[in-house]
């Protein structure tokens, strides 16, 4: 009998099957399976340019003083863990339209400024799309080399000829391979083209940034091996509705998962904001029942953010509860929480928690901020507007330890800030002169801070 020469992939997952599947035993999703032909030799063989056949002791590998580039984006150095690393390879991802291009050459314009030999390849626009493009962003000081190229065997000769120093593919889902029997952006299509990609950055040293679209879920397209044969995994998030954009590492070899870079849109194109909490925090209103002011961390940077909440009595027999910028499940524990220690009568009111601004925070120490704004619409009484507060709350509404606390206290001074409510056993090992440090062990203790 003839081996079978066609499996069946999950456009959404990537997972594998020998036979159609109404659901996909791994994400879920359903109708997602689509039949491919087998690939019968690895494609990506001939892109394995190095010499690595050869094991080595630890002791002999040299490392290159400058293994890290810096970009001159501050923010995105950030998320990078320092700069670009030699011979890495990152995926960039984000909704159509949101900018991933347009920092992706703003990165290329800084880097042949520094006399860096870097190649932007295009399967999605013409030259004269990207010129018109680089003609927004400024005049390029260093000569950019260009190529608008879906065949991936013709661009691996030509990368292997010319060996740049830095590579940026857009898109990855744009790429094809003719030994492949299968359309782009296939499962096997985008699997292969990344296999050949890696093996060029990794054997020539050249750093890569593959552009990748991502589904109606917020994940890049494809199968899920794609995001674990890359270096690092950056997210490119906004809004529709604000200017503001989040650059976010979900996977980084060389750094943290935790950092984040905010970027504004303008016309001449990104902007990096150094002080995203300012940026948030405009228009915030002074003394108003319900508004309170959170620190929260985002990997080594304080982020204050502020909370919103509304609470009024329901004309419904089951009220309503909406949780923006948060987790949902984590107000309705807060809420039980308040509900079963203060006495409040959550059952007959209308709940609405936002973290405006746009942002999504889902750090435990932003507890106490939540129940505090809940507290002060219910009670319809405010908290001083130079109050920050931050901790844990469990569910006997004790208020518990969170990480990082100093820095964020600091932080918090040089906002301005002149109060700052934080558990009480931070309290005890925070020494920071000219703010008033409030320790509290219970969320009892928060009526005493509410004024009218």
């Amino acid at each position: 009998m003839a081996k079978k020469s066609t499996v069946f992939f999950c456009k959404e997952c990537g997972y594998e099957s020998s036979k159609w599947l109404g659901q996909c035993p791994g994400c879920k999703s359903w109708n997602s399976f689509t039949e491919e032909p087998v690939i019968k030799k690895t494609t990506a063989a001939r892109a394995n340019v190095g010499n690595f056949s050869e094991p080595k002791y630890l002791s002999d590998v040299q490392m290159n003083e400058d293994e890290r580039t810096q970009i001159g984006i501050s923010e995105f150095d950030r998320v990078l863990g320092g700069g670009i690393v030699s011979g890495s390879l990152v995926l960039v991802g984000g909704d159509p339209g949101i900018g991933k291009s347009t920092l992706l050459l703003q990165m290329c314009k800084l880097l042949v400024e520094k006399k860096k030999k870097v190649l932007y390849i295009s399967g999605e626009e013409s030259l004269r799309q990207i010129k018109m493009r680089a003609e927004r962003l400024g005049q390029f000081a260093g000569d950019l080399l260009l190529l608008s190229e879906t065949n991936l065997d013709q661009i691996q000769s030509l990368v292997e000829k010319d060996k740049p120093e830095i590579m940026v593919v857009d898109s990855i889902q744009t790429m094809f391979k003719e030994e492949v029997n299968a359309s782009p952006g296939s499962v096997s299509q985008v699997r292969e083209s990344t296999a050949v990609l890696m093996h060029l950055a990794k054997g020539l040293g050249i750093s890569t940034f593959i552009v990748g679209h991502v589904t109606k879920e917020g994940v890049v397209a494809g199968p899920r091996v794609l995001e674990h044969m890359v270096d690092t995994v950056l997210y490119f998030e906004g809004d529709n509705t604000a200017s503001y954009r989040i650059l976010r590492a979900v996977k980084n070899r060389f750094g943290s998962t935790n950092e984040v870079g905010v970027f504004e849109m303008k016309n001449n194109g990104l902007t990096e904001i150094s002080n995203p909490s300012e940026y948030m925090l405009q228009g915030k209103p002074e003394d108003e029942p319900g508004s309170v002011i959170a620190a929260s961390m985002e990997g080594t940077r304080t982020m204050l953010v502020e909370v919103q909440a509304l609470v009024c009595q329901t004309y419904y027999n089951m009220p309503r509860r909406t949780a923006a910028g948060t987790d949902y499940n984590r107000v309705n524990l807060l809420m039980a929480v308040l509900e079963k220690r203060l006495g409040i009568q959550m059952a007959s009111c209308d709940a609405y928690v936002n973290v405006a601004g746009g942002m999504r925070i889902n750090e435990p120490a932003l507890d106490l901020a939540i129940v505090s704004a809940i507290l002060s619409s219910y009670r319809n009484k405010s908290l001083n507007s130079k109050t920050i507060v931050f901790g844990e709350v469990g569910l006997t509404g004790e208020v518990r330890a969170v990480s990082m606390a100093e820095q964020r206290v600091l932080d918090a001074k040089k906002m301005g800030y002149e109060v700052c409510v934080l558990p009480q056993v931070n309290k005890e090992h925070i020494k920071v002169n000219g703010i008033k440090l409030l320790g509290i062990r219970n969320i009892r203790e928060l009526n005493s801070l509410l004024h009218e």
